[in-house]
């Protein structure tokens, strides 16, 4: 009998698997957890992709482009899931960019586009301290995210618009997260 269920499981895990790899329904851009349009010019032909990338604990830094998605081109909109713990605790930014080398990777010197609201991930709510530039990097040193309160999870935080009343919010569902070059 034994033998039998564990025969009929072997026969179920190839198609089981086949099953999980399937490919995932496009939605519409406002159906994902963060939203918005792709501006400014591009290549022709360029292979655009959006990534999450940021510095987090406990790793340093994060740049995640198997994102869920939906499809990039200039002028559309766009919809991209955030992943449900990316990190203990860290400050992201989700970035457009043309993958040249089509290695699902955001790597340094291709072109990007991004703005100027940066999305923080916490394990629970409460003060978070001001996180500065790490060295080695361009203004190391410098205050990147000022302190703040947020709540559990994800947070928005528009560096346009003044701290307080709203700012930094919680960031389950984001939409306007527009991106230029």
């Amino acid at each position: 009998m034994r033998e039998q269920a564990i025969k009929r499981l072997a026969l179920l895990l190839p198609v089981l698997a086949l099953a999980a790899c399937g490919k995932q329904t496009v939605r519409a851009p406002g159906d994902y957890d963060l939203s918005g349009t792709l501006g400014g010019g591009w290549s022709e032909g360029a292979n655009l992709r959006l990534a999450l990338v940021g510095t987090g604990l406990p790793n340093v830094v994060t740049n995640t482009a198997n994102l869920a998605q939906t499809r990039l081109t200039p002028g559309a909109a766009f919809g991209v899931d955030l992943p449900d713990l990316p990190d203990v605790a860290g400050v992201y930014q989700v970035v457009a960019f043309d993958d040249a080398d089509n290695d699902g990777t955001f790597d340094p010197g291709e072109t990007f586009a991004r703005n100027r609201q940066w999305l923080m991930f916490s394990p629970r709510g409460g003060d978070l301290p001001a996180v500065r530039v790490p060295e080695g990097l361009p203004g190391a040193g410098e205050e990147a995210v000022p302190a703040m309160t947020v709540t559990q999870g994800w947070n928005l935080y528009d560096r346009a618009r003044p701290l307080g009343d709203g700012n930094p919010r919680p960031g389950s569902k984001v939409t306007g997260y527009d991106l230029s070059r």
